[in-house]
């Protein structure tokens, strides 16, 4: 693991990087002022953030405790952000990683193991050489979304969809029905590089890595690592599913669009398929609600992202999870965190933020669209893991990584063969730098 890459942050992102980073309740400084009652939690997830807030004042009101919020808004580089916090001397007490991130904090977090939450969730964690570091606070699904409502309309059962002739046939189903449903495009599927690179270069590269295998199945994240490349023939199975959404996704975003757009138009009934994970369910009964509601609060569930036969699985993990830094303010934080756990904690996390709690003895189910699909593909263990979280840190979302990839097929500019080299060309790229 890498300790920290000091010569990635120049002068003008740590002066800089701030302006996209949203305070609430009080800087940093303020946070510094010797007090043992105040805690920083830096939050990742903008689309929770005001409920995140909420969470934050109900343990203020309870304890006495004041907890700042600092959180950073969608598109902007969170592990840059809070490289930027340490090297000005601003680390939060309670910081947000993905499991490529926590390489940079080699021997800097605290070891949570004799923590009483750690044993009630298998969803923590573990670093082989440090403990158990990461607190986790929801669990989310990736997949491909669907509106319930419009496959009914175009006569398409989702429960058929676990291969490519099938999920081909639903896409010509609902194109055939496109004009008379008012649908703007088949699949709301945006490689935009630069701000949503995050959600081609990782998550949809994801299937690539897990759809349809067994959660200790790593055999393509493992393929990366000794062969610097994919493997062909599963590649160019995944890189047909791809072309099928630059034939039948929105031109008019395709390459261009925006996180919010996206989702916009799914809220708004516009799309039949949007290529997002569960965590959009906040936004369709939040942000885009009057939307929602005016497409009339139509049954969302998701699909496997089948580019092979017999992929019957969604892709569950924690996005990311809490860390608590050595140098912070341990034993307040670790006492949040255990408190999040508990009952409290745990309803205003699930019900007000709609997350699916990883812990066995939590007694709320989350009022979310998406709950009830993630929670069926768990009972019936129809799920894979999210390998992608260990590409090395950048391969995915980076100026020269993956999302690259895919805006260039997006655009036309190469075919499924110059796909899959470029792919190759970042593949070698980045394990090389390890």
């Amino acid at each position: 693991m890498k300790r920290f890459y000091v010569l990635f942050l120049s002068l003008i992102l740590v002066c800089g990087l701030f302006a996209g980073c949203k305070k609430s309740g009080g800087d940093k400084e303020a946070a510094k002022d010797n007090s043992e009652k105040h805690i920083t939690l830096f939050n990742v997830k903008s689309e929770v953030n005001t409920q995140i807030e909420e969470l934050a004042a109900a343990y203020t009101a309870e304890t006495g405790v004041e907890v700042t919020v600092l959180s950073v808004q969608a598109g902007v580089d969170a592990s840059a952000t809070i490289k930027g916090y340490y090297l000005s001397d601003q680390m939060p007490d309670i910081i947000a990683c993905e499991a490529s991130g926590f390489g940079n904090w080699e021997g800097l977090l605290v070891d949570m193991s004799n923590q009483d939450w750690a044993s009630r969730t298998s969803a923590a964690y573990v670093d082989a050489n440090y403990g158990t570091i990461g607190f986790p606070y929801t669990t989310e699904a990736i997949g491909l979304a669907y509106n319930a409502d419009i496959l009914s309309k175009c006569g398409v059962d989702p429960a058929s969809i676990t291969g490519p002739d099938a999920l081909r046939s639903a896409f010509e189903k609902v194109d055939a029905n496109k004009e008379a449903l008012g649908l703007k495009a088949v699949v709301g599927y945006y490689a935009e590089p630069k701000d949503l690179g995050w959600s081609a270069g990782n998550h949809i590269f994801g299937a690539y890595l897990d759809s349809g295998l067994g959660r200790d199945d790593s055999t393509y994240i493992d393929g990366l690592a000794e062969n610097n490349k994919v493997d062909s023939s599963r590649f160019m199975d995944f890189a047909a599913m791809i072309g099928m959404f630059n034939q039948y996704s929105d031109p008019e975003f395709i390459t261009t669009g925006t996180y919010d757009q996206q989702v916009e138009n799914f809220a708004a009934g516009k799309y039949a398929f949007i290529t997002q994970g569960s965590w959009i369910g906040a936004s369709l009964t939040g942000n885009f609600s009057s939307q929602y509601q005016a497409a009339g609060s139509f049954k969302v569930g998701m699909v496997p992202y089948a580019f092979e036969d017999g992929m019957d699985t969604i892709m569950t993990s924690a996005p990311q999870w809490w860390a608590v830094p050595k140098e912070g303010n341990v034993e307040e934080a670790l006492a949040f965190l255990q408190w999040c756990s508990e009952d409290k904690g745990q309803q205003m996390l699930v019900e007000n933020a709609g997350f699916v709690s990883p812990f066995t003895d939590c007694k709320y189910v989350a009022n979310d669209p998406f709950a009830q699909t993630i929670s069926d593909y768990i009972a019936a263990d129809k799920t894979s893991n999210w390998h992608w979280m260990q590409l090395p840190e950048g391969c995915g979302n980076s100026d020269d990584g993956l999302c690259y990839c895919f805006y260039e097929y997006a655009a036309g500019e190469v075919d499924a063969n110059g796909f899959m080299n470029r792919v190759n060309g970042v593949i070698a790229d980045y394990y090389a730098r390890q």
